[in-house]
């Protein structure tokens, strides 16, 4: 029987989520992971929260099945509409999203109190983060950047293109000192938003938040962890394709195990 904490689901509609497995890693570099892309239903963010919040339970049973003595739900639209389910639902195994997080991260880091955030249209017509954000006194501007994403997937990132929809998106912004990266596709645009808002706002993104509160919580409930560091992706749509993308974003160290959907569904 292995140790326990070793481990740790973690999902999203892609690849997007691997920054925050990337963050959780090195953390907690003996637990092993399992990572699940559900790239054949990608993306999230413009689907109905009801369908959003049924292929979450689908995914956060089967991770469980595998034995996850927790799951991180690492998409900002699943955790804006499915979170408080999947808790309840799952109790007592700990379940985490990546919105109180970037919100934490936004808090310390804001000095006006004035602070943006972007994300997928899902994640920002939950007003999930507006309504944290502004129950902490913060002023809050957001806007749905949707075609983000697909620049990061395209490899499109540090082109000409990201350039001008980062202008596009951004350019008529108040005067905030904060802008939160609601989506976990969004750090691979780093360079290019930074460039685009400037250095008088900060930049904030939740991966590393997230990873503090599951390392925290995985030292203190669970011990110390035994695994070996491994990962296993399942991926619902094509893995080929998956792992020229996740490529893009880095770390797709690990077996890539082909999932179709019918076996998620099945449940």
């Amino acid at each position: 029987m292995p140790h326990h904490g070793s481990v740790i689901g973690v999902f999203d509609s892609g690849v997007g989520g691997l920054t925050v497995l990337k963050a959780l890693r090195s953390a907690l570099p003996l637990c092993d992971f399992l990572y699940l892309g559900d790239t054949a239903r990608v993306p999230y963010g413009r689907k109905p929260a009801e369908m959003v919040r049924g292929f979450a339970r689908e995914i956060a049973a089967f991770l469980a099945d595998r034995g996850a003595e927790g799951i991180v739900v690492a998409c900002n639209t699943a955790s804006a509409v499915a979170l408080e389910d999947l808790q309840r639902e799952f109790a007592p195994l700990p379940v985490w999203g990546v919105i109180e997080p970037g919100v934490e991260a936004a808090v310390r880091a804001t000095r006006s109190g004035s602070v943006g955030v972007i994300g997928t249209r899902g994640a920002i017509a939950s007003r999930a983060y507006q309504q944290r954000l502004e129950a902490q006194g913060l002023q809050v501007w957001a806007r749905a950047c949707p075609l983000f994403v697909h620049l990061v997937e395209e490899n499109l990132a540090d082109s000409p293109e990201a350039e001008l929809l980062a202008h596009h998106y951004l350019d008529d912004r108040p005067d905030i000192d904060t802008l939160i990266l609601g989506c976990t596709h969004y750090p691979v645009l780093m360079p290019v938003i930074s460039r685009v808002v400037g250095p008088s706002v900060q930049l904030v993104e939740s991966a590393g938040v997230t990873a503090e509160s599951v390392a925290q919580y995985s030292r203190a409930a669970l011990g110390p962890a035994s695994g070996t560091g491994r990962i296993t992706h399942f991926v619902t749509g094509d893995p080929v394709a998956y792992q020229h993308t996740a490529a893009v974003i880095g770390g797709v160290d690990g077996e890539i195990v082909s999932l179709p959907i019918s076996r998620l569904a099945l449940r």
